[in-house]
């Protein structure tokens, strides 16, 4: 708990799930008491358990809704073998160009086109 409260008072949460989402162990290890060691522990741990979480692509944490289309795309990233990161930031650049009312097909086909640049 106390190492928790000491990432938390250097990063933001949004700070927190870019870093884990980057798997960047040196973000984390900025905190007091937490080495490099620690840092990438943590990180690693925290990797599957917040791939639900979607990072755009300006770095802010946005939690895409269960059960819509922007969802069901990322799940069908994920299928196709993308890293949960990967496949959050190329739905969420997708969903942004598209709009709120695109469709699943819409958002899974030009979410692969930004996924392979």
């Amino acid at each position: 708990a106390k190492v928790a409260l000491a990432i938390l008072s250097i990063l933001s949460p949004a700070e927190v799930q870019t870093a884990i989402a980057r798997a960047d162990a040196a973000m984390v290890a900025r905190a007091n008491g937490v080495g490099p060691k620690l840092a990438q522990r943590i990180v690693n741990e925290l990797k599957d358990k917040a791939g639900g979480i979607a990072i755009g692509a300006g770095g802010a944490g946005a939690a895409i809704p269960v059960g819509s289309a922007a969802n069901d795309a990322v799940s069908a990233l994920l299928n196709l073998g993308f890293k949960p990161a990967e496949a959050s930031n190329a739905v969420n650049a997708a969903s942004d160009e598209l709009g709120a009312g695109a469709t699943l097909d819409a958002l899974v086909r030009l979410a692969l086109r930004k996924a392979a640049k």
